[in-house]
């Protein structure tokens, strides 16, 4: 990435800087599929799309480097032609989904449970800050956010703290094999399958349970899927099926997700037992559960955190009010402190995910 400020970012900085002076706010903004994340935010977008493209690909390093206005779905197919791929299955909720908005969301998909965070696959980013300043990760980096990991701060922040301008990214290998199960079974039970299964050595890469009926996808070489497989028993569904099923998922196309309810997502320990608020769709281990439900956030917070969890209100439902688990006053105080350092005069995304941010 080069040292001088390209054109379409000098014109972003220009547009910071202004709406610093003037009082006004900015929301960073890809394709704008995942704009429902968050609280009610009143803001005028930042359109990132016209900054694209892949800057720098190295198969042979697993290293991709591309601007956030870049689709999605673009840097997938590069990387697929390479026998690659984005292993947390970043959600897309739209054909206009863009790399900066998948980094600013910080979602992952089913295979979290295998491959890990899509945090964790951020190897450095490029961001304008509140001042209409660069800030680059391992590089040029201002004063006042000396010490703070950058790339980490900026997955999931939701565009609170600045533009993402261009991000670096780990891919892998795409699995060579691929295999899913189904078995019918109860909640309960399903829960203490993949537990005990977690702890073996087979080579699991997403889990799904609802309905009284658990998917299990295995990711692989082709002999350590066909040993699991036949270890494991259950039914194996076709090729295209068990496709479009983890796709339903990953982008919540899925009968679950239709319902009319506001949609919440709870985050527990694996081993946490079933909930008793209603039916829920299962992922990750047990570790992300998905539930419909127009119950009150103090008892759907209530019964997550009496498990060790927190709930998020994902979808729908009240979007002025608490939509993440509110913050203890020294965590809050951290946050207030790092949207100071990075957007002293709260030009970005103002509320986005929390009143006091």
């Amino acid at each position: 990435m080069g040292r001088g400020m390209d054109k379409e970012i000098a014109n972003w900085a220009d547009q910071v800087r202004a709406a610093a002076a003037d009082g006004r706010k900015l929301m960073p903004q890809g394709g704008g599929t995942k704009g429902f994340l968050g609280r009610q935010c009143l803001a005028t977008p930042l359109d990132t799309r016209a900054w694209c493209g892949v800057v720098n690909y190295e198969p042979t390093e697993l290293v991709v480097t591309v601007r956030a206005g870049t689709p999605l779905a673009e840097l997938e197919a590069v990387v697929a032609d390479a026998g690659q791929t984005l292993a947390f299955e970043p959600p897309h909720f739209g054909l206009a989904a863009t790399v900066g908005g998948a980094v600013a969301a910080g979602l992952s998909g089913p295979r979290r449970l295998a491959a890990g965070p899509l945090r964790d696959y951020v190897l450095g980013v490029r961001v304008l800050d509140g001042r209409g300043q660069i800030l680059r990760f391992g590089g040029e980096v201002m004063k006042n956010v000396a010490g703070y990991d950058l790339p980490r701060l900026m997955t999931g922040s939701l565009g609170t703290l600045g533009v993402i301008v261009d991000v670096s990214l780990k891919v892998l290998p795409r699995p060579v094999a691929e295999a899913t199960l189904r078995f019918e079974m109860s909640e309960a039970d399903g829960l203490a399958r993949v537990n005990a299964w977690g702890g073996q050595a087979l080579p699991i890469s997403a889990t799904a349970w609802e309905g009284g009926v658990l998917h299990l996808r295995l990711s692989g070489a082709a002999a350590a899927v066909s040993s699991a497989c036949q270890r494991l028993g259950g039914e194996r569904i076709k090729e295209g099926e068990a496709a479009s099923l983890w796709a339903a998922l990953r982008e919540q196309t899925a009968a679950y997700f239709q319902q009319d309810k506001p949609l919440w997502r709870l985050a527990l320990p694996t081993t946490a037992p079933a909930l008793a608020l209603g039916p829920q769709l299962v992922e990750w281990g047990g570790g992300q559960r998905w539930l419909a439900s127009d119950a009150s956030a103090e008892v759907i917070r209530g019964a997550a955190a009496a498990l060790g969890g927190h709930a998020t209100l994902f979808r729908g439902g009240d979007r002025t009010g608490p939509v993440f688990t509110p913050l203890a006053p020294a965590l809050l105080g951290l946050h207030q402190r790092l949207k100071q350092a990075f957007d002293p005069a709260g030009v970005f995304s103002p509320g986005r995910m929390y009143p006091e941010l």
